[in-house]
């Protein structure tokens, strides 16, 4: 099967593998995981942060953060179709007791001024008052698009006199760096947390971190084990997402050009099924409002050609790329999915 369900399903290579054994490990629920704790060192430097901590998924990262700067009953904004509010299954209400609000966004872009709009950061005892503010970067369900650096610094600039934090979802902040060439410790700099992933377009098997200041780092310590993240000998992980690091970042361009080569041949259908200019990343999002099809037709019928895909609503197709797709996949999907979707326009 060629996969493009998403970069998540990527498997550890030989090398990564032959890394992981050879990972000098130790109990890190005492601190004594040499290491996790020198992996946590380097990413904290590379973003130019004080600290990190290492976690099983991206979601609890998340979820630790953004809890890090919001306490129960108050308000979190962040965009409608941001990975915190619709794939973390209300997570941030269950646990933590925190109120979110959302602007909507063409492509997830954010627009700082839109921002601001909304937020109410001191609203008194009788209304609940905004605390922090989340961005996702790259922007999954806007299609990988890539937050531009200077609404950050806006946001930053209008959000810090009323005391309000920043929380950066950077699950595919590589892809943003690679895709705009800037360095990973600027695209972090306006961020009071930062959430990122190992095992999306880098292909560990497992891991994010949380990376902040070193006392946040501390508490951020105390809610993992809370929410029954604290695990022991977690250099065997630590070492296949350092592996990760250092080797496929740089690769991630090679994703991006097989994103925009199905984009392109798609767009020739029909321009309105996606605009190729606008996948800067390795995420296809193609919009079949004008297609006789739905998503989860189309998805059904690229399976049994041997294509998987994700069909993330009745319109909505997705395909992603990543270091498994081979050239033999590339082909595949660039020979079979045009005359679907054609054979659909033409029917309609």
């Amino acid at each position: 099967m060629a996969d493009f369900r998403s970069d998540t399903v990527t498997k550890p290579s030989p090398e990564m593998l032959a890394a992981m054994l050879k990972a000098d490990l130790g109990d890190d629920v005492y601190g004594d995981d040499p290491t996790v704790n020198n992996f946590e060192k380097d990413l904290a430097e590379m973003f130019g942060k004080q600290a990190a901590l290492f976690t099983p998924t991206g979601s609890m990262a998340n979820q630790i953060a953004i809890r890090l700067l919001v306490k129960p009953g108050e308000e979190l904004l962040t965009e409608t179709n941001s990975h915190i509010v619709r794939a973390e299954l209300g997570a941030a209400a269950t646990f933590s007791g925190i109120t979110t609000r959302t602007w909507r966004a063409d492509r997830g872009l954010l627009h700082a001024a839109q921002v601001m709009e909304i937020a109410a950061p001191d609203s008194g005892p009788y209304l609940v008052s905004t605390k922090a503010i989340a961005i996702e970067n790259t922007h999954n369900f806007g299609g990988g698009s890539v937050q531009d650096l200077k609404q950050i610094l806006e946001l930053q600039k209008q959000a810090a006199p009323h005391g309000l934090k920043l929380h950066l979802d950077g699950a595919r902040i590589w892809n943003a760096h690679i895709a705009t060439g800037i360095a990973l410790n600027e695209l972090a700099n306006s961020f009071d947390t930062i959430s990122v992933c190992f095992s999306k377009g880098l292909g560990a098997p497992v891991g994010s971190a949380i990376i902040s200041t070193s006392e946040r780092i501390e508490e951020a310590r105390i809610w993992r084990k809370r929410y029954g993240g604290g695990m022991r000998q977690i250099g065997l992980l630590a070492a296949a997402a350092a592996y990760a690091v250092e080797n496929n970042i740089s690769r991630l361009g090679n994703d991006h050009k097989m994103a925009k080569e199905i984009a392109i041949a798609c767009a020739q259908i029909d321009s309105s099924i996606i605009n190729p200019d606008e996948v800067e990343t390795n995420i296809v999002a193609l919009n079949l409002a004008k297609f006789n099809i739905s998503a989860s037709e189309l998805s059904q019928e690229l399976k049994i050609e041997g294509i998987l895909t994700g069909a993330l609503g009745p319109k909505f197709l997705r395909l992603v790329t990543h270091l498994d797709i081979s050239q033999a996949d590339m082909d595949k999907v660039l020979t079979i999915l045009p005359p679907l979707l054609k054979r659909s326009l033409v029917a309609k």
